[in-house]
């Protein structure tokens, strides 16, 4: 008796002090931003403005999202531009989403992979949180996701949004055109991204 006892004792102290999934995650509040930066798909062409992935979950969320997509721009570009977003904005949290404009303009691979982790660190480094978005290889043989991405996410520590615009693309109900989302795809981005986001942060 003595024994199970001590059992039961050992067990309700550790059910006690045991994390919470809850407890685990970073919250997310009304007075927080949420800041997305990439090209265009983060911009929403194909689609009109408020039905970009953005606008799209921010009425999901009820949460401040900043749309900073940019039609045509590279990861290099990108990567000259997050510094000042990030000072300006002050996100508890970034979308961040970039590669397309680099593969279809033949950019090294390599280079695209240093510029992602570097803007990484940036945005650690500024005090947000940030989600990576995959982005497919635009080829002649079908959309595939690139590996690129995994191994960022996982040499970075990463959280990856992976395969979800290979799988919008692949379905011509989903796109405006080869390479970008319209609106029911946005809004298929801004579900995904939901699920994504309540999986690691705690909402309102």
């Amino acid at each position: 008796m003595k024994y199970l006892l001590i059992l039961l004792a050992a067990a309700l102290l550790l059910w006690m002090v045991r994390p919470t999934d809850k407890a685990d995650k970073t919250p997310l509040l009304p007075s927080d931003t949420i800041l997305a930066v990439g090209d265009s798909l983060t911009y929403g062409h194909g689609a009109s403005p408020k039905e970009s992935y953005p606008s799209v979950l921010a009425s999901m969320t009820g949460l401040r999202i900043i749309n900073a997509g940019r039609n045509g721009e590279t990861s290099q570009e990108g990567l000259k531009r997050v510094p000042q977003l990030l000072q300006q904005h002050k996100p508890k949290l970034t979308l961040l989403c970039y590669g397309g404009n680099d593969i279809l303009q033949k950019k090294s691979m390599k280079t695209l992979k240093e510029n992602l982790k570097t803007m990484i660190s940036l945005i650690r480094a500024h005090g947000s949180e940030v989600i990576l978005i995959a982005v497919p290889d635009f080829s002649l043989f079908g959309l595939h996701p690139l590996s690129l991405y995994e191994e960022v996410a996982e040499e970075t520590n990463t959280p990856l949004v992976n395969g979800l615009l290979s799988d919008i693309l692949a379905d011509p109900s989903l796109k405006s055109d080869q390479v970008h989302p319209n609106a029911r795809g946005y809004r298929k981005m801004a579900e995904t991204l939901y699920e994504a986001i309540k999986k690691h942060f705690r909402l309102p």
